[in-house]
């Protein structure tokens, strides 16, 4: 297991909201549903987007093939032009409304996960977006810029147009399609985003470099369970209990023993929000010896019990 797919394995997306919206201009959507993830790309056109009340935010305009992922709860404005008013707010559950709370005439269906307020408008865009942030790692969040923007010379996918073509079909098992399709974009990206930009890209990620690091990452990751000490991860990667120490910290940002422990509880936060888990399977699950133990760790480093971490994703 790498770092990335690490992030991304146990839960992920699920029905996923996607959409692509047609739109001629003028038109501005205020998009409040405070979803944890969303990625947003330009199929046709140009548009811009802003975040909401925060004085000064210049907006950051996408042309076609270009694709940016934004990260919640924090509200933005999409539009044709950032002095066109709001004709629509997209709210949590993707309800949407007039920015009085009515019904938006001027906005419909055309027909297969198709919106907007045109058939054939001169700007068309795919969103995808992730309901739950079980669906989507916290580490992961937590590596990525608010707002991130690829531009479509940046790098080469496939996967974009797959998608966009697979949103307008209606096949058995499309929701399970349309998820997985998502998820690989999403990786896609991130990839990218973290090869572009070198030593600013978080610790774990820079670790595949460095071939004790490396091989250190993947055991802690692939075997959470395990009871580590950085002796035994020293044997296992045939250096030193100092080399190691030192190269982890150098190359990571943290001590073997403390990444070990954020990685427990960041898949700990993700397997909880499963109703089929109980406290003491994740905690069996991730290392811990006993319900007891994970829910003083969880608390200790989150600042709330698993079963309050569970309620408040409900």
């Amino acid at each position: 297991m790498d770092a990335i797919a690490g992030l991304l394995d146990g839960p992920r997306a699920r029905r996923a909201f996607l959409l692509r919206c047609t739109l001629d201009p003028p038109w501005a959507l205020l998009i409040r549903d405070e979803a944890p993830l969303s990625l947003v790309a330009m199929l046709r056109g140009r548009a811009c987007f802003a975040v909401d009340g925060i004085e000064g935010s210049e907006p950051v305009w996408l042309d076609h093939g270009d694709v940016a992922i934004l990260l919640g709860p924090d509200h933005y404005l999409f539009a044709d032009d950032p002095a066109t008013p709001p004709q629509a707010i997209i709210l949590p559950d993707q309800r949407c409304t007039t920015p009085d709370g009515q019904e938006i005439p001027q906005m419909r269906s055309f027909g297969v996960r198709r919106w907007g307020n045109a058939p054939d408008g001169a700007t068309e865009i795919l969103t995808g977006t992730y309901n739950a942030e079980g669906e989507v790692s916290r580490r992961l969040l937590d590596a990525l810029p608010p707002r991130l923007v690829l531009r479509r010379g940046e790098w080469q996918t496939p996967l974009l147009d797959l998608l966009a073509a697979e949103v307008l079909r209606d096949d058995v098992g499309q929701d399970a399609v349309l998820d997985r399709l998502l998820d690989l974009l999403l990786v896609d990206a991130v990839r990218t985003h973290f090869a572009r930009d070198g030593q600013s890209a978080p610790g774990w990620y820079r670790a595949r470099h460095d071939p004790v690091v490396a091989q250190a990452v993947r055991l802690l990751q692939e075997s959470p369970a395990e009871a580590w000490t950085v002796g035994a991860l020293a044997t296992q990667a045939r250096v030193s209990r100092a080399t190691l120490a030192r190269r982890f910290a150098e190359v990571v940002g943290q001590p073997p023993m403390e990444f070990l422990t954020e990685w427990r509880l960041t898949l700990a936060a993700d397997l909880i929000l499963d109703p089929r888990e109980t406290v003491a399977s994740v905690a069996r699950t991730v290392g811990y010896s006993s319900p007891y133990a994970l829910s003083a760790a969880f608390k200790r480093v989150r600042g709330v019990s698993p079963h309050q971490h569970r309620a408040a994703q409900r």
